[in-house]
């Protein structure tokens, strides 16, 4: 991968849609290279994907965000596996330090919020909780789960 791959890669990050005649424009060279580099980083799975970036306060939908703590001698890979059965979880990171793990939920309500984080809960995996619900947020690019 050189500087023109990575130039590529972040103006699709910043808007996937852009034509590809937009892009050979501000990296300098014609469409069909272009479009051949992309081909190749699609085929090499440095592209994922494209995705539509929604604003899930105006399309009606609550966000938040849930720290897990899991008990001592849970390994964190199996609660991903038993997280990633809850359509309502969009992405599982483990991170450092405390919390063990924090989850992206999206729901229709508060409600439907806990019934989610109570189904956390039942797995016999997890310790504790905390949730925060999003009140307004913004994104440089599409953040995409990285596989395992």
């Amino acid at each position: 991968m050189d500087a023109v791959d990575r130039q590529i890669l972040e103006l699709l990050a910043s808007h996937a849609r852009t034509p590809v005649s937009e892009i050979a424009r501000q990296v300098g060279l014609s469409a069909a290279p272009v479009a051949r580099r992309i081909e190749r980083l699609e085929r090499a799975g440095v592209i994922k994907g494209y995705v539509a970036v929604l604003d899930e306060g105006k399309s009606g939908r609550l966000e938040a965000f849930t720290e897990i703590r899991l008990h001592g001698d849970t390994d964190s890979a199996e609660v991903s596996e038993l997280l990633r059965h809850l359509p309502e979880v969009r992405q599982y990171f483990t991170i450092a330090g405390d919390p063990d793990a924090v989850v992206r939920i999206v729901v229709s309500d508060v409600g439907h919020l806990q019934r989610v984080v109570n189904a956390m809960r039942r797995t016999g995996k997890v310790a504790g909780t905390k949730t925060l619900i999003v009140m307004d947020s913004w994104s440089r690019q599409p953040i995409e789960p990285r596989a395992h």
